[in-house]
Order: structure tokens, then C-alpha cells, then sequence
């Protein structure tokens, strides 16, 4: 059949997709509408809600009563959990404390004024109360140097030294976001040398990814290979950082042969990539690269984010077509259902992701700095202002860690992918709701067969574990469900031994009713140490036991070069 040509755009459609993209770039992506349509929406209820204005006047009066009571007995606000701005003990003294008290008793107001109102939508309430607390977190006497006792206690001790080497370190980081260089800039983790170091080579590369082959530790190795995809939203070093918390490498080490994905970093020469280009030219490809290098055995799928809502709708689709390649499947902080997305819902309606497109269309892809800036959003108070107050007026240079490095190396996305990605997912949720075509035909997530391990994690703001979690209401197989300390990133990185790190574990097997995850985690106590351990456990219950290591590559597909190849090193 000859090829549908695509409609020719309107010159008038061009000029306003060209004056939003020009907006989008002055706005790092956020629109200006959304904005507006969230306080106009909180605005126009309240003027209509006189209960609620007394309330809130009563709200003011009682905050008063208790900010004048608390300066005499020292019982006044306290910050909420996990906000440690205040934790310097001069904030406890006056005339610092009198500061303190005034913005919580702020803060407590607008936390009680950006509460539902009846009639509005409540995405545009939960906009103007992250918004609000965007500003308040801006405005807090701790971000004001000569205000932050912690700052001032600093400078006297320090003579002054500790703004000279802020302002070198300030310096020092503006030239850097100008040109992308910083020769000064410590060096401690390279990639491919101290992290991203485990042993391999590359056996396949084709346009979209590189396939790693690492190299057998062991005299045996289990029969069923691992395919570890990772999400394109980031370097798959996330999975390979330092010897002693690479997951690949533990993997590696306790007896299996380990493949993973390395996606390209997209350019604008990309833009056309779409979503499905990621499940054949990427999941499907590396499948049967593996099926070629280890013939005749099942895969263990393991997708991480975004790789493991792609690996999901592969997984359906093979299901659909009779496809039983994979021995099982593992979901790390990955969503199949998007009703509860938790706080990036806060960036995306309608209004929003045509903004978002236009900046696309115009550019070809989404820059890092233009997707950072959201996740920074998210938790502003630590990621932004601390870190200005702790880099810039105490002196303090960031400790240098791998992770750090990992997060500083950033991808971009493809204009089509994402675009895909936001409407279909994010704002229709097609995948759980019965509406995601795959070449043409449905997919549904409960025909397949292959057992699962979900992995949540308590403190993920990007895939909230409820969210996650709603796998086990969208599949019927055999199912066990983790959930781990940390967040969205550091979970993840929970080795044997790692301090502090616990986990809750369950099995749902076929026929059992749904559980909530309020009752599953009532039910299910929580057990010290790492998830790792009991995720192997379960990878050995599903394979068929121990075999000579595989060769790496085959005679048709030669290693290229060795892990972790080139595409990783792309800016």
C-alpha cells in the first residue's frame, strides 16, 4: 500500500506552534496557562466559599494566638517530618526563632488555604498548593544569608573564607552551564573506569541501542539469561555504578549471564522515534540477539522506569501473539497504570503537554536541562535552595559520590517517543484502560503468562509505589510484589550489606482476590536488608538450573568493542 502522506500544516497553526515553542524556551518548558488556570479556578471557588473564608480567618487568628503563646513558652510550630532547614540550633533562639515561627505559621496558613474547595478540580488545587509551597520554600529566612544564623555562625568562625570559596564554586558552575566544560571540575568517577566498569562487550548496535554481553564470573552459569532494559530517560549506569553496588555486577557474580541495553542519547536527527520504535527496534531486537547467542532458552526480562512500561507492552504483545520467550519479568519502579502518577501529574494536563509538544516540535527532542528542572521541582527545598545555601555561603563542595555522576550525565528524548509517551499514558492511560494499540490491535497486560516481581519504593516521587503497585490489579499470573526503603533511584541501589535498608515482601498467586496497598502493607512486615537477595532467590526459582557459560557474541554477531561501549558516552 502506498504510504499515507501526513496533512500539510497550516501556515497560521505553524505560527503558533512557533510563539509557544519561543514561550517554552523562555519558561523551561512550563506553561504559562496551566499556571494561570489552576489560581483562576482556586481563585474563582474561594470568592464563592464565605464558610470557608471565616475558616480561614479563624485559621489566621488561631495561628496568631499560638505564634505569641509559643514566643513565651517555646511551644509554637514545629517543621513537618523530613524538613530540616531549622535544624541549626541558633533558630531555637531569638531573635532567629522569631523568624522561624512567623514562616511555619505562614506556611501552616497556605497549607489550609490550598486545601480542596467544592467544585473546583482538584489537579488544579494540587497545582496552587505545590505552587504555593514553591514560592514559600523560595521565600524562607533560610535562603536569606544574613538572616540563617548557620551562615552568619560560618562566616565569623571561617573569616569570611567560607563566601570566597561559595563564590568560586558559583563561578565555577556558571561556566560550566555556559560552555559544558569544566576542566577544574573534580573527577573522581569515570565512566567506564570506577563505575560502569563491569566486564563485557558489546555483541549487537543498531540506530536506537547498544546490546552488552558481560563477561561470566563464574564456572556455571544458570540457564536462562538476564535482559536488563533500562530507561532511555537515562545512562544505564545506574544499574552498573561502582563495583561494590552495580547491580549487573552482583547478577554477574552470582551466576548469570547478564545482557543489558544502552540506549542512544536521541539528537534532533531523532525527533521521529516513537514509542514503538523502543519495543521493536529495542526490546524485541535485543530478544532475538539473545535468542542467537543463547539459543533455545527462556529470558528473564528485568525493566527499570520507563523501561519497564515498555518492557510491559512488549511483553502483551508477545503474549497476544503467542510468544513465550520470557521466563519471567521484573518491574523495578516502573508504571503500567498512570491514574495515580503521583507529583509529575502536577506538570502535565492538556494545557501543559501542548506546551510541552510545541517546545518539542520545535527542537526535536526534550534537552536534559529541560526534564532536570521538573524532577528538581519536585523537591526544590533540598535539590535548589539547600544545595545554594550549603555550596554557595557555607562553602561546602559536594561530596562526590557515583550516584552524583550518574545524575549530572543526562539524556534527552525524542520529540514523537514523548509526545506518544505523555498523551497516551500519562493523560489517557490507554495500557490498564483497554485502549493501547499495538500495530493496530489491543494489548491487555493480564494475558501474560510470565510470573512477575514488582519492585516499589517507599520515598519515589516519579513512580509512587501505589502506583506501582497496580500491577497486581491489571495482572493475573503468579506475582510477587516488593517494597523497599529509599527513593525512586537510591532503592534501587540496596547491595547486601547497605546500612539501613529494609524491604516488605508478598506473593500473589493466580486466583487470589485484590489486595489495597494500605491492607498489603498492614499485612506484610517489614524485614532488614536488601531486596536483592530475595529478587535472586526468586530469578533461581525460575530457571532450570546450571549450565556451561555461553560464549560472548557468535560467529555472526562478533563482540564490537568492550563494555560499556559508545553510545553511553554521548552528550
Amino acid at each position: 500500500m502506498p504510504e499515507t502522506k501526513k496533512p500539510t500544516p497550516h501556515p497560521y497553526d505553524t505560527l503558533d506552534r512557533a510563539t509557544r515553542a519561543m514561550t517554552a524556551r523562555l519558561t523551561k518548558g512550563q506553561s504559562p496557562n496551566a499556571a494561570m488556570a489552576a489560581w483562576g479556578d482556586w481563585f474563582a471557588h474561594m470568592a464563592r466559599a464565605p464558610g470557608r473564608q471565616l475558616e480561614l480567618m479563624e485559621h489566621a487568628g488561631q495561628n496568631m494566638a499560638k505564634l505569641t503563646t509559643g514566643m513565651m513558652t517555646g511551644d509554637g510550630f514545629a517543621p513537618l517530618p523530613g524538613d530540616h532547614r531549622f535544624s541549626h540550633p541558633a533558630w531555637n533562639t531569638p531573635p532567629f526563632s522569631l523568624l522561624k515561627q512567623n514562616f511555619l505559621a505562614t506556611e501552616d496558613w497556605w497549607e489550609a488555604a490550598t486545601q480542596p474547595v467544592r467544585g473546583a478540580r482538584q489537579p488544579n488545587i494540587n497545582r496552587v498548593n505545590f505552587m504555593t509551597h514553591q514560592a514559600l520554600d523560595a521565600m524562607s529566612p533560610t535562603n536569606i544569608p544574613a538572616l540563617n544564623p548557620e551562615v552568619l555562625e560560618k562566616t565569623m568562625k571561617d573569616g569570611g573564607r567560607n563566601l570566597v570559596e561559595g563564590a568560586q564554586y558559583m563561578m565555577r558552575d556558571l561556566r560550566q552551564q555556559m560552555t559544558g566544560d569544566c576542566p577544574d571540575c573534580p573527577q573522581e568517577f569515570k565512566v567506564g573506569e570506577n563505575i560502569a566498569c563491569t566486564p563485557g562487550q558489546v555483541v549487537y548496535r543498531n540506530e536506537l541501542f547498544e546490546l552488552i554481553q558481560y563477561a561470566p564470573q563464574t564456572d556455571t552459569v544458570e540457564a536462562e539469561p538476564i535482559l536488563i532494559v533500562p530507561a532511555w530517560i537515562m545512562k544505564f549506569y545506574i544499574l552498573d555504578l561502582s563495583p561494590e553496588n552495580s547491580l549487573i555486577s552482583y547478577l554477574v557474580e552470582q551466576g548469570f549471564t547478564v545482557f543489558a541495553i544502552s540506549w542512544i542519547n536521541p539528537t534532533s536527527a531523532h525527533r521521529d522515534l516513537g514509542m514503538d520504535d523502543y519495543r521493536r527496534k529495542g526490546v524485541m531486537a535485543a530478544l532475538e540477539v539473545i535468542g542467537q547467542i543463547v539459543p533455545d532458552q527462556k529470558i528473564h526480562a528485568t525493566g527499570y522506569c520507563l523501561g519497564g512500561t515498555i518492557l510491559s507492552i512488549a511483553a502483551a504483545t508477545m503474549a497476544r501473539e503467542g510468544d513465550d520467550r520470557l521466563a519471567s519479568i521484573t518491574l523495578l519502579a516502573a508504571q503500567t497504570d498512570f491514574t495515580e502518577a503521583g507529583e509529575l501529574m502536577l506538570f502535565l494536563d492538556e494545557s501543559q503537554v501542548a506546551f510541552l509538544d510545541d517546545m518539542m516540535w520545535d527542537q526535536g527532542v526534550l534537552e536534559e536541562g529541560q526534564m532536570a528542572g521538573a524532577f528538581q521541582a519536585l523537591a526544590a527545598r533540598d535539590l535548589i535552595w539547600g544545595r545554594v545555601i550549603g555550596r554557595y555561603f557555607l562553602g561546602q563542595d559536594d561530596r562526590q559520590a557515583d550516584i552524583l555522576t550518574w545524575n549530572a550525565d543526562a539524556t534527552r528524548m525524542p520529540y514523537r517517543m514523548h509526545s506518544e509517551y505523555l498523551h497516551s499514558l500519562f493523560l489517557e492511560n490507554r495500557l490498564t484502560a483497554g485502549r493501547f494499540a499495538v500495530e493496530g490491535k489491543v494489548i491487555a497486560l493480564k494475558d501474560i503468562d510470565a510470573p512477575f516481581f514488582v519492585l516499589g519504593t517507599e520515598k519515589d516521587h516519579i513512580a509512587p509505589w501505589k502506583s506501582v503497585y497496580k500491577a497486581t490489579l491489571f495482572t493475573e499470573g503468579d506475582l510477587r510484589f516488593c517494597l523497599t526503603s529509599g527513593g525512586h533511584n537510591g532503592g534501587i541501589l540496596s547491595e547486601p550489606g547497605h546500612k539501613h535498608r529494609h524491604f516488605r515482601l508478598g506473593h500473589r498467586t493466580p486466583g487470589i482476590n485484590y489486595m489495597d496497598p494500605d491492607t498489603w502493607v498492614d499485612r506484610h512486615d517489614t524485614q532488614e536488608g536488601s531486596w536483592w537477595t530475595p529478587w535472586l532467590a526468586w530469578l533461581q526459582e525460575h530457571s532450570s538450573g546450571q549450565t556451561t557459560p555461553p560464549k560472548i557474541g557468535t560467529k555472526e554477531l562478533p563482540p564490537l568493542e568492550a563494555a560499556p561501549g559508545t553510545y553511553v558516552f554521548q552528550d
